[in-house]
């Protein structure tokens, strides 16, 4: 397998202060969303506020306290694009936003607990060697995608 070794990074950049802090999936309904992913997933729920006509919260994975997922529910979020997330092949026929991922310590494990705990697993584990990760695809109660990595030795 080869080792992936990412590039060099770019000090010099005018852009070098930048850090990911979170990923927004707009949803019909904040509540079913916040069970989901404080139940099912034990995230936590940072911040809730309203804008418009949409309720808004910042969740955080159980242990991070860097990445978010900033969901924004209610309203009239059409048009509702449907897409087929029973494979994931089939899903990257289309364009725009994918899925965001989650670093875990091992895939095989976190998948059987998804598992158990009634979530539907879209990709089973598999590796990908030019990256040295273990991925697996599941998603939410509204088809948004999410990627599980696990880094290889």
């Amino acid at each position: 397998m080869a080792d992936f070794v990412p590039p060099a990074r770019n000090a010099a950049s005018p852009f070098a202060d930048m850090r990911g802090h979170h990923v927004a999936v707009r949803t019909p309904d904040l509540e079913t969303a916040k069970r989901f992913y404080v139940d099912t997933l034990d995230f936590r729920v940072v911040a809730e506020w309203d804008y418009a006509d949409e309720q808004l919260a910042y969740l955080a994975p159980p242990t991070d306290d860097h990445f978010y997922i900033e969901v924004l529910g209610g309203g009239d979020p059409t048009p509702q694009d449907v897409r087929p997330y029973s494979d994931l092949g089939d899903s990257l026929k289309y364009a725009g936003y994918h899925h965001f991922c989650l670093n875990v310590d091992s895939v095989d494990r976190t998948v059987e607990t998804l598992r158990e705990r009634g979530v539907t697993i879209v990709t089973e584990p598999f590796e990908l060697p030019a990256i040295s990760r273990r991925l697996a695809f599941f998603c939410d109660p509204f088809g948004n995608l999410i990627e599980l990595a696990e880094l290889l030795a």
